[in-house]
């Protein structure tokens, strides 16, 4: 039996009906490299079972503290059923890319059955009409409750249930795992007893932690490494609302070479500055075309890992965030790349000096029932429509692995991200690497984006956009454009007039 992380039993806290808190994927798989050609479900479940040791997430159920006087616990469930959590279905013809978009949207809309291990994967047949895809291929839907995987650790669940080889053969290793009983009402009461007296000394410690950090960063605000300003102020859009408990899920698939030439065009870009470019961009045209833009610039929360490499197999979140401003007020996309950069590297140097394990670190320490009791009140009070949000969407980079792998024999194809959602918090983005291909998916309430193919054009709109000016740019105007992006580019985008137009 493990205690939650209080980031983690946030995570538990923020659960309700129309806020289910898990995170998850769309993977494709081509059986073509399997054994016979094909893969039934059972050749599916029985690959999983075989695997079980490899992951510590999947026979674990949560146990809360009554009245929430205390963080969860993660308990072996003596009852686990794989059977229960893998589930198989088919799409009707012609099974083309809105009919899994539809279905993966309906299933990642419910709700986990959090008396169980928190987590669901739904095979999906059918998929014969998807360009790039082969026909005979099958999807998987896969649900994991954030409370037990950050995107890194979401990875090593991929590990686990993956191979490099499609003909490997079951781990060595034995699977010595067993079920535990759950704790009865007096345990868990008297534990919560124990913890709550000693946190005020944990308190205590995490403050002292970190003093140096806070200390670097009013140093750095006074020799200006890096500053406070407005732009890190997100404007309410039509996503910072509250939500519905239905989901529309959508997203493209880009040539990563693609990306990694875009980035060259302005000095010292990365990658990421480049997916938030894009996104910035379609959010732009999006909100242009409904009349919503607003003039001044949009952010994304973009959450950092911190977990070390003798933490990659450990449950729950090790993460910290940053605000990074996506230039939606500006329309050439090159300076949008070059002001996204430099408001980025800004937002790093602030992190850097707080400490971004600090962060993590803090949240670790906030009374579990304070805690619970805020979440309900925000969500009950519809807090969403009155106070401003704290940013406009999230934007989460979750590198995959550069080589193909296999489960069941069948190599992945494609994998794209989803995300839980809150309100406040309509529309969140998942960009994923595999191989040569990335991808940007985005989870949006369906109230909030009734047009997701929409928006999905959007974003494929402004990354050919900035592909092409990035081809185009000679390297001293692209150099110029990173030295001063902000106030060139709010004069060309018309943001000092207000003016949006739909392109």
């Amino acid at each position: 039996m493990r205690q939650l992380q209080g980031m983690d039993a946030s995570f538990v806290a923020l659960e309700t009906r129309t806020s289910p808190m898990h995170i998850g994927s769309i993977l494709i798989y081509n059986p073509a490299t399997a054994p016979g050609g094909f893969v039934r479900y059972k050749d599916i479940l029985r690959f999983f079972e075989s695997r079980m040791q490899l992951s510590k997430t999947m026979r674990q159920k949560l146990v809360r503290v009554p009245f929430d006087l205390d963080y969860p616990y993660w308990v072996e469930d003596k009852d686990f059923d794989l059977e229960y959590h893998v589930r198989h279905v088919a799409l009707p013809k012609p099974g083309d890319w809105r009919q899994l978009c539809i279905q993966a949207a309906r299933i990642f809309a419910r709700p986990l059955d959090l008396s169980r291990p928190p987590w669901e994967f739904t095979i999906v047949e059918g998929i014969d009409n998807v360009p790039g895809v082969a026909p005979g291929s099958y999807a998987m839907v896969t649900k994991v409750h954030h409370a037990a995987i950050d995107g890194m650790s979401g990875i090593d669940l991929m590990e686990a249930l993956h191979t490099l080889d499609p003909n490997a053969p079951p781990p060595n290793e034995p699977d010595t795992w067993k079920g535990e009983e759950v704790p009865n009402f007096a345990e868990l009461l008297a534990k919560s007893w124990v913890n709550n007296v000693a946190n005020p000394l944990r308190q205590l410690d995490v403050a002292a932690k970190a003093m140096p950090g806070v200390a670097k960063a009013i140093k750095g605000l006074v020799s200006k490494d890096f500053k406070l300003h407005g732009e890190m102020l997100a404007p309410r859009t039509r996503f910072n609302a509250v939500i519905s408990p239905n989901r529309v899920v959508e997203g493209r698939s880009i040539p990563l070479a693609d990306i990694k030439a875009i980035r060259e065009a302005v000095p010292g870009a990365k990658v990421n500055d480049a997916f938030l470019a894009i996104i910035g961009g379609a959010l732009r045209k999006y909100l242009a075309a409904h009349g919503d833009l607003p003039d001044k610039t949009l952010t994304a929360m973009a959450p950092i890992s911190v977990r070390s490499s003798g933490e990659k197999g450990d449950m729950g979140n090790q993460v910290a965030a940053m605000i990074a401003p996506l230039g939606t007020h500006i329309a050439d996309p090159l300076e949008r790349l070059a002001y996204v950069h430099g408001q980025t590297v800004n937002s790093k140097a602030m992190t850097d000096a707080i400490g971004a394990r600090n962060m993590t670190e803090i949240s670790k320490i906030s009374p579990a029932l304070f805690m619970a009791l805020g979440a309900q009140l925000y969500t009950r009070l519809g807090l969403a429509n009155r106070v401003g949000p704290p940013f406009s969407t999230v934007v989460t980079n979750v590198p995959g692995p550069p080589v193909p792998i296999y489960s069941s024999g069948a190599r992945l194809e494609s994998m794209m991200g989803l995300l839980c959602l809150t309100d406040g918090l309509g529309l969140g983005h998942v960009v994923q690497s595999y191989c040569k291909e990335a991808t940007i998916t985005f989870t949006a309430c369906r109230n909030l984006m009734p047009d997701p193919d929409f928006y999905a054009q959007c974003m494929e709109d402004s990354f050919t956009e900035l592909r092409d000016a990035a081809k185009a740019a000679p390297a001293p105007k692209a150099a110029e454009a990173a030295e001063k992006p902000s106030k060139k580019a709010a004069r060309k985008s018309g943001a000092k007039t207000g003016k949006s137009k739909k392109k």
